[in-house]
């Protein structure tokens, strides 16, 4: 889904951007399995499959030159790969420890817990790290990038090439910082963590899809009796992903409010802060108004192909329409409530607010988790390729999933302790749509005080 062409600014000059990315949107009929990725025809990207692929033969394994390789046709058999790139591998992760320890003797405390050391490394447990190499397992196997070879002339086992990947994801560290830890290059940080958010993007998006009616349903339930809102289906935020661009590349639309070179990310998360829709790809220069206007899910939602599901009936019989919560950046509609803003208001008002606030802060704290979790999103980017930008974003997006989905768990304190937003103004929206102001009222008027509640 997602836009097609260029938007206007505000200005009527037309605005450019590099690639896009959604998911979450309304999914084909042929794959109802699939969430849906869109991008503008001018940033779209392949995986591409050179017809030619560089891998080990094993024959020449032992021999002193590593450099030489066999090379295998895509529609041709695969030579053997070494054993050691099919199964298991766990050396590497001892190797690392001690090289990190060598590295960063007097950097913080890592636990002394090897489980709670491997998830402070790598964010998710040896499970969920083993799962997530079995999605990219066969992908790293057939069509490993050029190139990686260790200093005994074997290929990296999947395992290492995904910590690797996992690593700079999660530390958000240089590519030398990181490659100084495995004992490769910075040229082979670069490769596998590509060819990761590769894989990833095409074999791991069902773990980020618009929920089907029962399981809406659910979501809804768990809401209500978290925030006493009746159909809330989840919550929508943004935040900024910060970068440094050549002065070649530099411009306007990518400077936002708060002097930096940025670029969007729009989410809507359930009960238990996953996402379930993200936008991404656009200049951060947007306000986030314009920025959900520009976005696929507002069009379903206009076009009445998303949060149409059964109505609620209020103890006035009006109809309470599936919706979900927003802080002031955004406009109030029929399906999206943003708080009252406004000097003294009524009590029904003041704990309208106060229950919508209990809900729509899981998406403040789903994108701090997000950025605290996977911290290249949180650092300055160095002049990344913008066309690429927005897969590692996706990406990261997904294991924030996979650990939710997987029942996984994260050390405390990796959170963000404060916003995800920090140094931006907060914007604040005047548009309020007629129905929209209806549909308020009528949940407002549905929801039980809190001393009601208290008896």
């Amino acid at each position: 889904m997602g836009a097609e062409g260029s938007e206007e600014k505000a200005t009527g000059e037309e605005l450019e951007w590099e690639d896009e990315v959604e998911v979450g949107g309304e999914r084909e009929e042929r794959d109802r399995e699939m969430a849906l990725v869109n991008k503008p025809k001018k940033g779209k990207r392949k995986i591409r499959d050179s017809g030619e692929r560089e891998i080990m033969d094993s024959r020449k394994a032992k021999t002193k030159d590593p450099s030489k390789v066999k090379r295998a046709k895509s529609n041709g058999s695969l030579a053997a790969l070494p054993a050691d790139l099919r199964g298991p591998d766990t050396e590497w992760w001892y190797a690392f420890l001690s090289k990190h320890a060598e590295l960063h003797k007097d950097a913080e405390s890592v636990p002394s817990d090897e489980e709670e050391a491997f998830r402070y490394f790598f964010r998710t447990s040896r499970r969920t790290f083993d799962y997530i190499c079995s999605i990219v397992r066969d992908d790293l196997i057939s069509r490993p990038p050029s190139g990686l070879i260790n200093i005994e002339g074997r290929l990296l086992s999947v395992e290492k090439q995904v910590a690797i990947a996992m690593r700079r994801l999660a530390s958000g560290d240089s590519q030398v910082s990181v490659g100084a830890a495995f004992g490769v290059g910075q040229s082979t940080v670069s490769q596998v963590t590509w060819r990761f958010i590769e894989s990833m993007e095409e074999r791991a998006r069902h773990h980020l899809v618009w929920p089907d009616q029962e399981r809406m349903e659910d979501i809804k339930a768990r809401l209500e009796a978290l925030s006493g809102l009746p159909n809330c289906c989840g919550a929508i935020d943004a935040t900024h992903i910060i970068m440094t661009l050549p002065a070649v590349e530099s411009s306007e639309d990518w400077c936002d409010p708060a002097k930096n070179y940025s670029m969007f990310l729009q989410g809507i998360v359930d009960d238990e802060m996953r996402f379930i829709d993200i936008v991404t790809g656009w200049p951060g220069s947007l306000p986030v108004s314009r920025l959900l206007k520009c976005s696929g899910f507002h069009k379903l939602c206009e076009a009445g192909k998303r949060l149409n599901g059964p109505v609620r009936v209020s103890g006035e019989d009006a109809e309470i329409r599936e919706f979900i919560v927003g802080d002031m950046c955004y406009p109030l509609l029929p399906w999206l409530m943003t708080p009252y803003e406004a000097e003294n208001l009524s009590a029904p008002m003041v704990n309208f607010n106060a229950r919508q606030k209990t809900a729509r802060m899981l998406g403040t704290r789903a994108l701090a988790r997000l950025k605290g979790s996977w911290r290249i999103l949180h650092k300055v980017m160095w002049r990344p390729d913008k066309n690429k930008l927005p897969s590692i974003i996706l990406v990261c997006c997904l294991l924030h999933n996979i650990i939710l989905d997987c029942k996984d768990e994260l050390l405390t304190g990796i959170q963000l302790p404060f916003h995800h937003d920090t140094g931006y103004k907060e914007e604040n929206c005047k548009q309020e749509n007629p129905s929209g102001k209806v549909m308020r009222e009528t949940v407002t008027g549905h929801l039980p005080t809190f001393e009601a509640v208290l008896n």
